[in-house]
């Protein structure tokens, strides 16, 4: 059997986490501005720069959102490119007529539908916690039963000792109130 070294990522996702999450995932913040960048001369019309926004741009940190807990700063730096190529004219330039808060809105309340991330996040981890529940046997259920909650169930897990990044980022998750009803 031949030695691998440790691999950096596997699937997309980091392997090892380090404590600057920033710097963890900026690989993905680099991403959606190699895309908005790319797009910035193009003749879009709303209508196309929504589109492009709603399923490139807020769908490539969906995977690892789905896994772990992004940093607010990362993804209000990632809504922050969204947003200046939403309100940029073809010359790059332009001005910001609503906040992001205001454009996230459902589109009956006058907003435009886009993704609020860090909620997005959150919603996704507890969508993970939810499967947890719903399929107590499966691989990681079993797994993080045993380290984590072997005499309760994941509601009433805590972090215990020397949590991982993914235990802590499933326990924000799971802080959503619809789950504990």
């Amino acid at each position: 059997m031949t030695f691998v070294p440790c691999h950096k990522q596997y699937l997309g996702l980091p392997t090892i986490v380090s404590k600057d999450k920033k710097k963890l995932f900026r690989t993905i913040k680099d991403r959606v501005w190699n895309k908005v960048n790319g797009w910035q001369g193009k003749l879009l019309s709303k209508a196309g720069k929504e589109v492009l926004i709603k399923s490139v741009c807020q769908a490539i940190p969906s995977y690892s959102m789905s896994v772990f807990r992004l940093p607010v700063r990362s993804c209000r730096e990632i809504e922050s490119i969204i947003a200046k190529f939403w309100w940029s004219k073809n010359d790059g330039r332009g001005i910001h007529w609503k906040t992001w808060r205001f454009m996230c809105q459902h589109k009956s309340d006058g907003g435009l539908g886009f993704r609020e991330l860090t909620s997005f996040n959150q919603a996704l981890l507890c969508k993970q916690g939810w499967r947890l529940l719903e399929f107590p046997h499966s691989l990681i259920a079993r797994m993080l039963k045993a380290r984590y909650f072997p005499h309760s169930d994941f509601l009433a897990a805590s972090s215990g000792s020397l949590p991982s990044f993914t235990w802590q980022s499933l326990l924000w998750g799971g802080n959503l109130n619809f789950l504990h009803n």
